[in-house]
């Protein structure tokens, strides 16, 4: 509003001063007018170009057009060769989205929800393989669910889904690729927002974000992010509530430099969703019918996850000139987590009811827990040159990255011989003595890795990427190496990128890519294990033939060696070479300005020997304005999933399933209200099943209100 109101009144300043001059002139002017010889000058228009968008800042609809997490550069995405997907705020916003997994329901290549409602963790799959989670261009965690904390999506502008191994910039890593999830940040203009959320399962969400200029002269900016919530989730004593709090401030001392101070505390107090039941029961029969999907079958007093998470850091930049930039991005975060679960024994007799198995109502338990204490140190820093050779035009990065992420961690565990039986279908919660916690294990894990990368230009229209890095990492174990001894492992890996992309003037882009990925296993459960490595080819296309349409079509072939697997619990294997192969297609069009679509189709075939997901997964999403109907501010959206059946191993078929959701808003300068509907027809549905025994349930129908006030 500052700013409207300062146009506003630059524009009475102007036309005042333009009616003072054309008094003034009135006189010459009607002399001027009986000269015989005057001639007039035709009319200039000027237009303004619109401002670039901006790679980390605020985007308008579902279309992103450049994005930094592919090359580590400001690129934009039809110059890419490689497969990527830009979440932007609006979409978040418009699907309702409660979490990082939820937002990524939509996303080509991608299955969200591959262990079902999990309220751990973001269980995400891409292209078989699990991909690395980093924030602000910074890796979020080196290890399991069980030392991290979820990501709150209202504190995020954007996120972005690198597919396919992606070393060569960030290090060890999957063949997954990389969510690099991108923080709100100060902005220029004194904005605010605040709101409140109520849905199903006693949902109840405060949340509110400030920001604005600290000075006059918008040196310094500032912004608050806050976010409260209390509520229950769909399985019985599980808890889904969360306190947290971002401050961030910018000083930007000339356009030339800019430093970001980043700060976070988030609590989160919940438990496990995930109860690992057997198959029968869940997708195959029982005598007893299904397993309803609200029952909890741990203990109330002991079942928990709680974690809390703390960081601060800084992202800096400063220009030397317009062609050399530097880049530094640094991060210190520590974690706790409080992990206790009661949790169905579905391996020992592979599918469960091993205790009862004519019945098939009593079910074994484990006891597991963890007391997890992470410190997390990670730096990243680079030189950006642009000159040319000749006719070739050079975008060079070099770069130095370090982490080192320290782990305190205790456990407990008892197996079902000695936890007492519980009944599934009429669960009745005894006094029950807990395994007691070990002493705590340390261990330190360390990675450096120096890499160099060329984005080059040449007659015009062709576009190719150079990258190489070599990687030092060390895992050193206390007390926690191979047969409970001090352990330290040394691993070192050279890696490359290398990608071809044709710009075509029609705005149709073909590529080529190769990239490899470098993944330290640390030791589990006292064995040690060879690193991962993966290697991918990429085939595909881009298209943007008007400013309108973003499309990309993208084959692909991951080949990976050592991945390591549990064949049933704490019994953990590596496999030889391993292959996934398939094709995507993510489409994002504005259609009108009434009519928003985006959709996605993937194709998966999976090796035999890793765990399986769908082959066939799609979903298209629309948003419908109708102002052009002359409702004003009121808009739908519909979208609609769907996966194919698919099999793991021995375990029965889990069917295929389409799941509609729903959204309807009102909003004008001010005010927005929206309900969102996720599983509108209150779908039950199995998400996953393993090969070693266990299912998890997909989410019930979620409702979400939420009512908000910006200015």
């Amino acid at each position: 509003m500052a700013v409207i109101a300062l146009a506003a009144m630059a524009a009475l300043s102007s036309l005042a001063a333009r009616a003072q001059e054309q008094a003034q002139a009135a006189p010459a002017a009607a002399s001027a007018a009986s000269a015989p010889d005057i001639a007039t000058l035709p009319a200039v228009r000027v237009k303004a170009a619109a401002p670039q968008e901006s790679p980390t800042g605020p985007v308008n609809g579902y279309k992103a057009k450049r994005a930094t997490t592919a090359t580590k550069t400001d690129t934009p995405l039809k110059d890419t060769p490689l497969s990527i997907s830009v979440l932007t705020r609006d979409l978040i916003v418009d699907q309702g989205a409660t979490n990082v997994q939820d937002a990524l329901n939509y996303a080509a290549g991608v299955r969200p929800d591959a262990y079902g409602l999990d309220s751990r963790t973001d269980s995400i799959r891409v292209r078989g393989g699990y991909p690395d989670e980093y924030l602000d261009g910074l890796r979020k965690n080196f290890d399991w669910y069980t030392s991290n904390a979820r990501t709150e999506p209202f504190t995020l502008e954007r996120i972005e889904l690198l597919r396919g191994p992606a070393a060569m910039l960030y290090g060890q890593g999957t063949v997954g690729g990389v969510v690099n999830m991108v923080s709100k940040r100060p902005q220029a203009d004194a904005q605010g927002e605040i709101g409140v959320q109520l849905g199903s399962w006693s949902r109840k969400q405060v949340q509110a974000d400030l920001t604005g200029p600290l000075t006059a002269n918008g040196e310094w900016l500032y912004r608050l992010i806050a976010v409260g919530r209390d509520a229950d989730t769909q399985v019985d004593h599980v808890r889904d509530d969360r306190a947290l709090f971002a401050p961030s401030i910018t000083w930007k001392p000339s356009a030339a430099t800019a430093l970001t101070l980043q700060a976070l505390s988030q609590r989160d107090r919940t438990g496990s969703t995930s109860q690992f039941f057997p198959w029968a029961g869940t997708v195959a029969p029982n005598p007893n019918g299904q397993i309803p999907t609200h029952t909890f079958i741990g203990d109330p007093d002991w079942d928990r996850y709680n974690t809390d998470r703390d960081f601060i850091g800084y992202l800096f930049e400063h220009k030397f000139s317009e062609t050399l930039t530097l880049r530094q991005n640094l991060r210190y975060t520590k974690t706790e987590v409080d992990y206790r679960s009661l949790y169905g024994d579905s391996f020992s007799t592979p599918g469960g009811w091993g205790a009862d198995p004519v019945n098939q109502r009593l079910l074994g338990r484990y006891a597991y827990g963890q007391l997890n204490h992470t410190k997390l140190f990670t730096v990243d820093q680079n030189l950006l040159a642009r000159f040319d050779t000749g006719p070739v035009q050079h975008e060079v990065l070099g770069g130095l990255d370090f982490a080192r992420y320290q782990k305190s961690s205790a456990g407990a565990f008892e197996d079902s011989s000695t936890v007492p039986l519980i009944d599934v279908y009429n669960p009745v919660y005894p006094a029950y003595t807990p395994p007691a916690f070990g002493p705590a294990a340390k261990s330190t894990q360390t990675q450096v890795g120096l890499y160099l990368q060329d984005q080059l230009r040449f007659a015009r229209h062709w576009l190719v990427t150079l990258g190489l890095r070599h990687d030092r990492a060390r895992n050193v174990s206390e007390g926690g190496g191979l047969n409970g001894v001090d352990d330290a492992q040394n691993h070192q890996a050279t890696t490359k990128r290398v990608g071809l992309l044709y710009a075509s003037p029609i705005g149709v882009s073909p590529y080529v890519s190769y990239s490899e990925s470098f993944t330290p296993v640390a030791n589990i459960g006292g064995v040690a294990f060879k690193p991962l490595r993966g290697k991918q080819w990429e085939v595909g296309v881009k298209a943007e033939p008007f400013d309108g349409l973003s499309l990309n079509v993208a084959a692909f072939d991951v080949r990976e060696v050592n991945q390591v697997v549990e064949v049933t619990p704490g019994d953990y294997q590596q496999l030889n070479e391993t292959e996934a192969s398939g094709f995507e297609v993510d489409l994002k069009a504005q259609l009108s300005r009434s009519v928003d679509l985006i959709g996605s189709y993937t194709y998966t075939d999976l090796d035999v020997k890793l765990e399986q997901m769908p082959r066939h997964q799609a979903s298209v999403w629309g948003k419908w304005k109708l102002g052009s109907l002359g409702v004003a501010g009121v808009s739908l959206g519909a979208g609609v999933r769907y996966l194919s059946d698919y099999r793991d191993g021995a375990a029965p078929t889990v069917p295929s399933l389409a799941l509609l959701d729903a959204m309807v808003a009102w909003e004008n300068a001010r005010w927005r209200a929206a309900l969102n509907v996720a599983n509108l027809t209150d779908k039950v549905y199995v998400a996953s099943c393993g090969n070693r025994g266990d299912c998890w349930y997909g989410a019930r129908r979620n409702v979400v209100g939420t009512v908000s006030y910006r200015w």
